[in-house]
């Protein structure tokens, strides 16, 4: 039997958490190692627990996501964090991925998109929202209007497809009942896609909102 995916919850609201725990507790390859109400106790807790994935709220009292979120990966590189938030703001986003988080899901999002997220985010790569990747892939494909043709032809006939979805926003399970196919299946190509056209990496990411304005080098 493989490994599951060790998740640690962070949310100042009980109700959030509740949620959150009835929604991975029925995932076969997930399990709750710990859920804590504060940034400051989510620190400690990945000291003691080393979860794979932390679950992290953005906006608390006290110590914020983004700064418990820098402190984490300080802590334990081996840990990745994806945010998951009421404030749907590239700005947020970005600054998030530049503390160190692999992902940036909203509240509003499908369970099936923040189950998807988190097993993305558990193999160190980087979880966009379908929100988020409608911006970036339109500006991407914006940016590479003399090499399309090239671009496309590293891309599979499906994978065309998945992108042309992506950049009109659909999420996973919109594109899963458009292509009649699973929901998993319709990660791996988003996956693929991103990686293709290089924007699944956090790095690459950072640099692109840097390049933006919307966050800065200090």
């Amino acid at each position: 039997m493989s490994k599951k995916i060790r998740l640690l919850l962070v949310d100042d609201h009980q109700i959030v958490r509740a949620g959150l725990r009835m929604l991975f507790m029925a995932e076969d390859d997930m399990e709750i190692v710990g859920e804590v109400g504060t940034g400051e106790e989510a620190i400690e807790a990945v000291r003691r627990l080393e979860p794979d994935v932390v679950i992290m709220d953005v906006v608390m009292p006290g110590l914020s996501g983004i700064e418990a979120t820098r402190r984490i990966r300080g802590v334990n590189s081996r840990t990745n964090v994806l945010a998951v938030t009421m404030h749907e703001d590239e700005q947020y986003f970005f600054e998030m991925l530049q503390a160190g988080a692999s992902g940036y899901v909203p509240k509003r999002a499908a369970p099936d998109d923040l189950v998807s997220a988190t097993r993305v985010v558990s193999r160190g790569q980087v979880f966009l929202y379908p929100s988020l990747a409608q911006l970036l892939v339109e500006d991407f494909l914006k940016r590479a209007e003399p090499d399309r043709p090239q671009i496309a032809k590293k891309l599979t006939p499906r994978e065309r497809e998945v992108l042309t979805y992506i950049a009109e926003g659909y999420t996973n399970r919109e594109i899963a009942e458009a292509l009649v196919i699973s929901v998993r299946t319709v990660d791996r190509h988003r996956e693929n896609v991103m990686r293709k056209l290089d924007l699944h990496n956090r790095v690459a990411l950072v640099k692109y909102a840097i390049k933006k304005g919307l966050i800065s080098v200090d």
